[in-house]
């Protein structure tokens, strides 16, 4: 505490010392209030554009400091405007001592903490504008007894709690503008039956928390120009006898509350009825409000000056009346979102100004109107979400001003109007979920203008990529999915250098993916499941900055995948269904990079493998058989000399191995003649008395056979090894 008046002392002194620097003669009324702004100023704890500079110099006076004016003949400030500096901290209640202070003007900066109640002291006020700020806590009531004021602004801060009953009830009753929206105020509005604001031009109280009901003695406001009470929770029946009494109403917004329309919220003529003697009437708005009823005929009946009218998100049901065509100098019309059924009004043609038309989500049938085509001036069209059947008509050609064209999810058939590339500012293309056929027309793929994104898919297009896409150099998405696109992808889509999505998936697209589509520099998302596309992934792919997301599932890539970069990201799933793939994904084979065996190799391997068992089986008995016939010795009892002559004359009967091993006592030591170098000699009769020799050679028939019978067992494992290499 003692710090604090140590403080004071010598800010005081510091005043003191720099009048007496400056030499300038000065009232004690200026002094006073000197000191009170230099108060303000050390409420400011950042100035970043130096505004307050001045405020700092002892050479310059005071009214002539920025922001500040004075009365010439009083010596007072009478205005202090800061608005838009970026200027933080807190409002200082010393402003109060500004006792002739017409205008205090904060808004746009940074301020914080609460709104001084001492600002209700200042009761010469004409203005008072707080207006987007971080200004938190409740509205001071003091506020309410400012009798000369005739502009508040508090609007866009963090103010809560009850609107506090003075300001509307005790308040000036030469106030014309109140704006206390964008906060999370509470409560009733609290204008009570004998409080009047007749003066009252501009009530702005959108985006609070308010409840309850349109107050009644709102309608001895009649001088009411702006009346805006959209985004709260207020209730009851549209206040159509509230607006009937304000001829001057310009603007009325009642959208994202609780209304409902009369007679059990079925009857919207009363209200349209009510505002059709508002003949200044340019923007109506009754959004989201779950209204029931038709759009009644009347409504043809509002202010030719209207410009706007936005009946969306409610519960409308029947058709579009004709009649709604008076309203000729209409520019936006939205009745998306409702029940609404019937066919597109061909006169809305007759609206030759409008700029904007929202349709979609409704249930509105039959063709698209090709006299829509006569509104010149459309820019934006949106019949999505709805039933419409037939084709797109080739009139839309003369829609030169069109930006936004959205037809999906509808019933349309027959094909993409060549005439559609002849709206050269077209922005958005969106035909996706039709039945529409043929292919994609050059013209219409080389639009030039499209700079958010083309959406054909879900539809039965057929036929190649059309290289015309490449001209696409600021179009940000492309999406083709769900079609029977075939060919090959372009390369050259890699001009397409603004793309941050494409969706190719669900199409019969083959061939290899091309690097370039990897070297687009912002390509976010990107998707070509569901095609035949075969070969490797680009490197291109892996190595790019910003791709996030990416579907390579279920076509016939083929090759090594590794977990870095872009793919670092990616599960199996991005992957599942390519047979050829290996890598380091989670879920897929991996890639045995040291042992990978060509086929070159493989396949006389397995074919020498398969060759020796043959051999084994069949060339064992014919060396067997040989060499047992050349071994063989058959003495009959004749001469030696004569046996050329009586083997020849001889047929010798087949004599088999086991009849050999009986004849030799299995080739025992006993039947044993004699051996040599080159083999052993046996004896032996057969069972018909005949006796035999038989000379068994140093053969390694016996290594053989065991050698066959081994390669039998081992055989299954050497193939298995070889095909999981092959695969």
């Amino acid at each position: 505490m003692g710090s604090c008046k140590f403080s004071m002392f010598r800010f005081l002194c510091l005043i003191i010392i720099l009048f007496v620097v400056s030499g300038e003669e000065v009232s004690p009324r200026i002094v006073k209030e000197r000191i009170s702004l230099l108060s303000f100023r050390s409420g400011v704890v950042l100035d970043p554009e130096g505004a307050l500079e001045s405020w700092n110099s002892s050479g310059v006076h005071v009214c002539n400091w920025t922001g500040v004016k004075c009365n010439n003949a009083s010596d007072h400030v009478v205005q202090l405007d800061l608005s838009g500096l970026s200027l933080r901290g807190r409002i200082s209640p010393a402003l109060a001592n500004l006792s002739s202070l017409l205008v205090l003007d904060l808004s746009r900066n940074f301020f914080e903490g609460h709104i001084p109640a001492e600002l209700g002291d200042l009761l010469q006020l004409r203005q008072l504008s707080l207006s987007w700020n971080l200004l938190g806590g409740n509205i001071p009531e003091e506020l309410g007894f400012l009798h000369h004021l005739v502009y508040l602004d508090l609007g866009s801060n963090r103010l809560a709690g009850d609107v506090p009953v003075p300001l509307f009830c005790n308040g000036s009753s030469s106030l014309e503008y109140m704006d206390l929206s964008n906060n999370s105020l509470t409560g009733e509005i609290p204008l009570k039956n004998e409080c009047k604001l007749g003066a009252l031009r501009f009530l702005l109280l959108w985006s609070n928390r308010l409840v309850g009901r349109v107050p009644r003695a709102l309608a001895n406001s009649t001088h009411l120009e702006w009346l805006d009470l959209e985004s709260n929770m207020l209730s009851g029946e549209l206040p159509s006898e509230i607006v009937r009494k304000m001829p001057k109403l310009q603007f009325l917004y009642l959208s994202y509350n609780d209304f409902v329309s009369h007679d059990g919220n079925t009857n919207l003529e009363p209200f349209f009825a009510s505002l059709v003697n508002s003949s200044n009437l340019q923007e109506l708005e009754l959004a989201g409000n779950n209204l029931h009823g038709e759009i009644p005929p009347i409504i043809g009946d509002l202010s030719t000056n209207c410009v706007q009218i936005h009946l969306d998100e409610n519960l409308l049901y029947g058709s579009i009346p004709s009649h709604i065509s008076n309203l000729v100098n209409l520019t936006l019309l939205n009745l998306s979102s409702n029940l609404l059924n019937g066919t597109i009004p061909p006169e809305l043609c007759r609206m030759g100004k409008l700029e904007r038309v929202y349709l979609s989500n409704n249930s509105l049938s039959g063709e698209i109107p090709a006299a829509l085509a006569n509104i010149s001036h459309l820019g934006l069209l949106d019949l999505s979400k709805n039933k419409l059947t037939g084709s797109i008509p080739d009139t839309f050609a003369h829609l030169s001003q069109l930006r936004r064209l959205f037809l999906y999810e509808n019933q349309l058939s027959g094909t993409i109007p060549p005439s559609l590339g002849q709206c050269v500012n077209l922005e958005i293309l969106d035909l996706s979920r039709n039945n529409i056929s043929g292919t994609i027309p050059g013209e219409v793929a080389g639009l030039k203008s499209l700079k958010l994104y083309l959406n054909l898919s879900s539809n039965h297009l057929h036929g190649p990529l059309p290289l015309e896409l490449s001209k696409m150099d600021m179009v940000l998405a492309i999406d083709l999915s769900s079609n029977n696109l075939s060919g090959t992808i372009p390369p050259q889509l890699g001009s397409c250098i603004a793309l941050e999505c494409l969706n190719l998936s669900g199409n019969v697209l083959e061939g290899p993916l091309p690097s370039t589509i990897g070297q687009l520099p912002y390509l976010k998302e990107f998707d070509v499941s569901s095609n035949q596309l075969s070969g490797n992934i680009p490197q291109s792919m892996e190595a790019s900055p910003t791709l996030k997301h990416l579907n390579f599932s279920f076509n016939r890539f083929s090759g090594n995948i590794s977990s870095s970069g872009a793919f670092s990201s990616l599960t199996i799933d991005s992957f599942r269904g390519n047979d050829g793939l290996c890598g380091e994904i989670q879920g897929m084979p991996s890639c045995r990079r040291g042992h990978v065996i060509h086929i070159s190799f493989i396949l006389p391997v397995l074919l020498s493998l398969f060759a020796t068992p043959l051999l084994c089986m069949f060339a064992y008995p014919l060396v067997l058989r040989s060499k047992f016939r050349s071994q063989t010795v058959i003495f009959n009892g004749g001469d030696l000399e004569d046996e050329d002559k009586e083997t020849k004359d001889l047929k010798h009967p087949r004599i088999s191995y086991r009849q050999l091993i009986e004849a030799t006592g299995g080739f025992s030591a006993s039947s044993l003649i004699g051996s040599g170098r080159f083999g052993r000699v046996y004896k032996g009769v057969l069972q018909d008395n005949t006796r035999i020799a038989v000379k068994m050679t140093q053969c390694p028939l016996a290594q053989l056979m065991d050698f066959c019978v081994d390669l039998s067992a081992i055989l299954p494992l050497v193939c298995s090894y070889f095909l999981q290499q092959l695969n």
